[in-house]
């Protein structure tokens, strides 16, 4: 049995994925839209879409009783959920069988069981599976949670009872900062779940994050297909994942993979779901050193680097499943074959704290074929969509499998460095350079490799020698791609008498900066501008550009976009924009001492107050942007003059703060 015709729950990457596999198995598809994402790539691949509302998820993607109606009116029999959104949402499940039609994934009754951290552990603890000590209890008064805190010993995590991806979570060192982090985790929690309740469990000094992927039927059978490690993670949050994980033996395999059945029988589970440990690496991996953290009732972002090590088809598996079938494998059926490395590609300025990067996609390519293995590309963007800010901020996920982890390593830095996006900011290079990292590479990974090493991970880019060349030659016009036969087109601009010097404005820094090129014949070129006439000689070796000249090696793509010009060259754009000499006279002297929000967001607290003075660094409120906190610090010294008011939304770069001069200190001398 199959279904005929299945409802996408989500958007994105993850629609664009089960869309795929079931339009492989010759099953229909309807997608379902918000006006952000009327023209997405989701859209365009399913069979039929049906808008269900306004931008905002608790408008469109949280509303499951317009889901709900979307998937009755298009005739569908059942909905994938993806992940996320309504993915692991009890009341969402027992709607969508209320209805009529087939949730695919587990019952209401095994998300119930592990929704709820606290109530998940004792189920475990009852069960016989490993849990890390901490207080799972209900009461959830300060004084109580605190005083559980001094019980168990810090360092204690804060963490939300509900939801996951790090979001309420906060970690503690000090007991006289255990109120304002219970405070902030709660606020975070209550926001992304509806729940601020949390437990409180003793941090671990080194640990690792290892996950194992089961899978069960609605015949008794569960399995599992190995394990993922997902420690490389940024504010609890994963970056990269990989299978098998660094460093396992068969015995920690055989104790992790038989707990995670354990987990999953003692619910009935149904359906592709996650166990999720942490593991204590301070000696390496001990069969006695892991223990239960959390389920995941659904399918993880993570799960293609298991497609890779086992060349299995989580969706098909999930889609059969729950049309009745039962497990295609049985547990020794299940290959284990290479290693395979996902990393998730996000809009995001590591050097700003991470911050999404709101912008359009002028130009986006992904490598076909990588170094010492093979890449797959999960994404739900093209070249010209945009970045919205209501959304989780992910470009792509590249994945890699190799026949070893030296060689998934080798293959996902030529991904990497394949990889081309312009138009917004983007974590590429923080990537590539965890991949370099000596001690991942190694596989001596914990959960606080990023935060430890983060100053050296984020090491602003350099712009490669030519780049500014190549720009300006790119921008004036007369750079033209040889055609076959024509050899005028290697002298557009040359003149034999008088060199003619064609103008090109570039906006640096707010100044104009003016550059003349000449074209000298021969392929070579020369500008004036750069403090001296540079000659260079430019060569196109498709689909790129040659460029040399003193000190000057370079090879790169140029793409035009709004406005400007991107070299791409190793994995990063370098973007030049073009002069507005009009709009720079308008902007002049107009800005004033002002903060402005980095992105759009909800003011959740103010701290400070009008005519307070305020230090260089001083927390002046906190932004709530896309489901997280963010603080805004004070740039410099000075005296409040005006402050947003709390829970004002504010749109990216509107004012929150400004300043006016602190009055001269009269105490000092």
């Amino acid at each position: 049995m199959t279904f005929s015709r299945i409802l996408i729950a989500n958007r994105g990457e993850i629609a664009c994925r089960v869309i795929r596999t079931a339009q492989r198995m010759g099953i229909g598809t309807v997608a379902v839209y918000s006006d952000a994402d009327a023209h997405s790539l989701h859209v365009a691949m399913a069979d039929e879409a049906v808008y269900i509302g306004p931008s905002p998820v608790t408008d469109s993607y949280l509303r499951a009783d317009h889901i709900i109606n979307a998937a009755l009116k298009s005739g569908s029999e059942a909905i994938h959920p993806g992940y996320g959104f309504l993915s692991e949402n009890p009341g969402f499940v027992d709607a969508v069988v209320k209805a009529g039609l087939v949730f695919i994934g587990p019952s209401a009754d095994s998300i119930r069981a592990m929704g709820l951290k606290d109530a998940a552990k004792r189920l475990m603890e009852k069960a016989g599976v490993p849990v890390v000590p901490g207080y799972h209890g209900e009461a959830q008064e300060l004084v109580v949670l605190a005083g559980k805190a001094r019980e168990i010993g810090y360092p204690v995590l804060i963490k939300a009872r509900a939801g996951g991806g790090g979001k309420g979570m906060r970690k503690v060192d000090d007991p006289n900062d255990f109120a304002e982090a219970l405070g902030s985790a709660r606020r975070e929690a209550k926001s992304a779940f509806g729940d601020d309740r949390v437990l409180v469990e003793k941090y671990i000094a080194k640990p690792r994050h290892i996950e194992v992927q089961v899978f069960g039927d609605n015949h008794g059978n569960v399995v599992h297909l190995y394990e993922r490690d997902c420690s490389l993670q940024r504010r609890h949050q994963k970056v990269i994942e990989e299978a098998p994980a660094p460093g396992i033996t068969a015995e920690v395999r055989a104790a992790m993979t038989s707990a995670a059945v354990k987990a999953a029988q003692a619910i009935n589970y149904s359906g592709a779901g996650t166990i999720e440990f942490i593991v204590d690496a301070t000696e390496g991996l001990k069969p006695d050193r892991f223990w239960f953290m959390e389920m995941n009732t659904r399918l993880q972002v993570e799960h293609p680097v298991t497609e890779m090590i086992t060349g299995l088809d989580l969706v098909e598996w999930q889609l059969r499943v729950a049309a009745g079938e039962k497990l295609p494998l049985a547990q020794k059926q299940i290959p284990l074959n290479g290693h395979a490395i996902e990393a998730r590609l996000y809009a995001e300025d590591p050097a700003k704290s991470f911050l999404p990067a709101i912008g359009t996609l002028h130009h986006l390519a992904f490598p076909s074929v990588v170094k010492d293995g093979e890449v797959r590309v999960e994404t739900g963007v093209r070249a010209g969509d945009t970045i919205s800010p209501y959304y989780d901020p992910m470009i792509a996920k590249l994945v890699v499998h190799g026949t070893d982890r030296s060689s998934a390593l080798a293959a996902m830095e030529s991904a990497l460095n394949q990889t081309e996006i312009a138009g917004t900011t983007t974590n590429t290079p923080f990537l590539a350079a965890l991949i370099r990292h000596r001690g991942f590479s190694a596989g001596d990974v914990d959960t606080g490799l990023i935060d430890r090493d983060l100053a050296g991970l984020i090491v602003p880019v350099a712009t490669p020698a030519g780049a500014k060349e190549l720009a300006i030659l790119s921008a004036s016009g007369l750079l033209k791609r040889p055609v076959l036969g024509d050899p005028w087109t290697a002298l557009r601009g040359y003149s034999h008498h008088n060199r003619l010097a064609y103008p090109v404005m570039l906006e640096e820094a707010g100044q104009i900066a003016r550059f003349g090129v000449s074209v000298l014949g021969d392929e070579r070129y020369a500008i004036s501008g750069l403090g001296t006439t540079v000659e260079l000689r430019v060569r196109h070796e498709p689909p790129s550009w040659h460029i040399t000249g003193k000190g000057i090696n370079l090879l790169a793509k140029t793409v035009a976009i709004p406005h400007g010009v991107a070299v791409l060259a190793s994995g990063t754009a370098t973007t030049f924009s073009m002069a507005d000499p009009f709009l720079l006279a308008e902007q002049a002297g107009s800005a004033g001492d002002r903060l402005t929000a980095p992105m759009p967001g909800v003011v959740k607290s103010v701290r400070v107050a009008v005519g307070d003075l305020v230090k260089k660094g001083q927390i002046l409120l906190v932004l709530e942007a896309m489901k997280m906190e963010h603080s805004i610090t004070a740039p410099h010294d000075g005296k409040v003059a005006e402050i947003v008011s709390e829970s004002s939304q504010v749109k990216e770069n509107s004012p929150l703060v400004r300043f006016e001069e602190a009055p001269a200190d009269t105490t000092k001398n």
